[in-house]
This record gives structure tokens, sequence and C-alpha cells, in this order.
């Protein structure tokens, strides 16, 4: 397992994908992205897969894409065969969309747990999934401008969600480094936790939520995500859709049945 870029671990309906290059504070490199693609996509089709909890190893969560190996052909050089086949840059990032739309699309709920960096896309993957707990050693940057880069990984997209517009511009026009503090304060993150506590403070909500019937949790986070793109209307007419198909699970007669006979439901998915 110290060899995977990608570490995938189950238990009791919590999925844990941790990214595995300490060395390069988990920057991702073709082989994190696409094991990273292949999980979002396994787990969206796995009804044993109830939570996904995204991490790092070491002290970091991800300083984002492996630069290393994504530098800019320049014509001219003179090392270069001009006929030998080069990566479509194109090709390239509509593949990081693509990860990024399988992590966001997930059905079941997903939770970044962040100690350390997280950096460009990595701070944008951390900011697609649907809760953010860091530890107080935490950091947060759109790094790109420095490298001379615009957002990717959907950062254009989720930044301004998550904090506004204009403090998105903050954030992504002077590229700094933020603390977990002020990742707080701005709303970035939903909890801030001493790092010796974020171990069990994700694991307690990863068990929380894993406990929840997965059909009406997957409906809600939908209902959620598509918000901020429909009016009222359609929002209750997809609520009323939504809600119709709870009225038909067993999951929803498990949750009278246990009201009524005063315990806790045990929820199946069905």
């Amino acid at each position: 397992m110290a060899d995977q870029t990608l570490i995938v671990e189950r238990r009791d309906g919590v999925v844990t994908a941790t990214m595995n290059r300490p060395a390069r504070k988990n920057a991702a490199d073709a082989e994190m992205w696409n094991a990273l693609l292949a999980c979002f996509r396994e787990v969206a089709t796995n009804p044993a897969d109830r939570v996904l909890v995204l991490t790092g190893a070491g002290d970091a969560f991800c300083s984002g894409a492996d630069v290393t190996g994504m530098q800019p052909t320049v014509d001219g050089d003179g090392d270069d065969d001009p006929d030998a086949p080069r990566p479509h840059r194109l090709g390239q990032m509509r593949h990081i969309g693509a990860i990024a739309s399988a992590l966001y699309r997930t059905p079941q709920p997903t939770i970044a747990k962040v100690r350390g960096i997280a950096a460009g896309a990595g701070m944008n993957m951390a900011l697609l999934c649907d809760l953010v707990v860091a530890s107080d050693n935490a950091r947060f940057s759109e790094i790109f401008a420095r490298r001379g880069l615009t957002l990717d990984f959907g950062g254009s997209w989720i930044l301004p969600r998550r904090v506004g517009l204009h403090r998105a511009k903050e954030l992504a026009l002077f590229a700094d480094i933020i603390d977990a503090a002020e990742a707080d304060r701005i709303g970035l993150v939903n909890r801030v936790v001493p790092d010796g506590e974020l171990d069990a403070f994700v694991d307690e909500w990863a068990a929380r939520l894993a406990a929840q019937p997965p059909i009406a949790v997957a409906q809600s986070k939908r209902l959620l995500n598509n918000a901020s793109s429909i009016g009222l209307e359609q929002a209750l007419d997809d609520e009323g859709a939504t809600q119709t198909i709870n009225f038909t699970t067993e999951d929803t007669a498990e949750a009278v049945s246990a009201f009524l006979e005063k315990r806790e439901p045990k929820f199946r998915g069905r």
C-alpha cells in the first residue's frame, strides 16, 4: 500500500481515500488523478459505500497538481523533437475537469479531512466535498497565479459559492496562503479542530453520516447542489418528486416505526 498513490480503505460503510505522495505534499501526478477518478466512480455506484472521506498522507492534504510533470513545451528548444507526440493540454484539463465533476456529483456525503497545506487543485478538491474539517495547522491557497496559471479543478465555480465573489477574487488574484483560523472566519471550512483531535472528529462525523438513510441523504445533497441554478418553483417541484420517492422506500417506513417504538432506526438503503 505504501507504493500506491491513492490508498482506499473501507470500514462500516465509510470509504477513506488517502492521497499518498507525502514526499511531494501529495501533489497529484497522472497516476493519482486516474486513481481518484476510478475511486469516485466506484464509490458512486457502490450501495455499500455510505460516506467518502478524502484526505492526504503525512503532513499535507494536497499541494495541487504535480507541476514537475506539466512543464510547458516551448517552440524552438533545441532538445525538442518536433515530430514527437506532445500531450494535448485541453484534453488533459478536460480529464481533470471530469475528476472534479465526479467528486462533486458523488451521491454519498463527502468529507475533506485537511491537515497541512491544501493548495491549488488540492484546495478546490477540498471545497468540492460536502463538508470540510480542518486541523488547526491547515493552510489554504489558490496558488495558481503564482504559477502563471488560472483557477482549475472547479475553483472558479465553487470558490465564489463558498465565500462570495469579492472574497473569491481576493483569494484568486493575490494567491495568498491563509491559515485555518482565517479559512474558518470567511466560511471555507465547516470546522477547525486541534490536530490531535482531527481523526477522531472526522471518524465521528463519518459514522453519523453512514447511519443516515442513504437514499434520502443523496437526494437532499442533489437538491442543495442544484439550488443555485434553479428558481423556487423548480426547487419545490424537485422537493415534491424526491419526497414522493422517499415515501416508497423501506427506510422511511423504518424511520416511522423507530419513532413510534422509541428506538434508533436502522437504515438499509432501500
